[in-house]
């Protein structure tokens, strides 16, 4: 989903920067093409399995184990707002972490809290329309394409942070609580997310809410992958464990990652001042 968003969602960046004082930046975000959502689905992936990892295998408990990758999140996102421009090396681990800490959170809020999973994707898709309506009425824009300042950027995060939390809640309601299972469960989530694009590209689908939404959907869709493979065979899955599926997934990553920052393949900036953008 790459087709630039429309006038009337954003405002001229020259202007508002100028007016507000803020100097302008490179947008931090990337492109988002097919290998941005291969990326996408396979962090969701790990931050499903991981956070079973730490809260039950590595033994730190629904407490040690948010404090911990919290605290991991906020060094790295320092190490992200201080870049001036797109870095694969810290945006990705950003969005791996952050997947863990949002999974962490609904878990938490689901399993030790006894919310249940109805009122837990509710509160959750409260919170994350609150971002949005008061990132859209700051900066008059949703759109990635443009997350080009201090500001912009950390709405994006809290976004993005939601959108993990949100769809971990969801993805336990559907998968869970109405009996579908983790297979039948991730090929309604892939066939969501084809409709949506097929809505985008077709129907001319609005690009800013078919990114977030397809966004959110690749949550619960990397959720039941993660749990396919990992989840014992009497529970539905392959049994291979959160270890082995956290490790393989998080080599896959790595190695999808690597060759395309080498390329600029991922980045919607020019590679030399003056050179047309992807």
């Amino acid at each position: 989903m790459t087709r630039e968003t429309s006038d009337s969602q954003v405002v001229p960046e020259a202007g508002r920067t100028a007016a507000s004082g803020r100097r302008p930046r490179r947008n931090k975000v990337p492109e988002p093409t097919v290998h941005f959502w291969i990326v996408k689905v396979l962090c969701t992936t790990v931050g499903e399995t991981a956070a079973d990892l730490l809260s039950e295998k590595a033994g730190l408990g629904p407490t040690g184990a948010p404090v911990l990758m919290s605290a991991l999140l906020a060094v790295v996102l320092v190490v992200q707002f201080r870049t001036s421009i797109y870095r694969a090396g810290v945006y990705w681990p950003a969005v791996a972490l952050m997947s863990v800490v949002g999974t962490l959170i609904s878990d938490n809020l689901t399993g030790n809290a006894g919310v249940p999973p109805a009122t837990a994707t509710a509160v959750f898709a409260v919170v994350l329309a609150v971002v949005f309506v008061v990132w859209y009425r700051r900066e008059r824009t949703l759109s990635v394409q443009h997350v080009d300042t201090v500001g912009r950027e950390s709405f994006y995060w809290q976004a993005v942070l939601f959108t993990f939390a949100l769809g971990t809640a969801a993805g336990d309601l559907v998968s869970e609580r109405l009996g579908l299972g983790y297979w039948l469960s991730g090929t309604l989530f892939a066939a969501t997310i084809a409709a949506v694009a097929i809505a985008y590209f077709a129907l001319d689908l609005d690009a800013v809410w078919s990114f977030w939404t397809a966004y959110l959907l690749t949550r619960p869709l990397g959720a039941s992958l993660g749990d396919c493979l990992s989840r014992p065979p009497g529970d539905g899955g392959l049994g291979l464990g959160a270890v082995a599926t956290s490790a393989l997934f998080l080599t896959v990553i790595v190695g999808t990652v690597v060759r395309p920052s080498v390329t600029r393949r991922d980045s919607s900036e020019p590679e030399h001042p003056g050179a047309p953008a992807a």
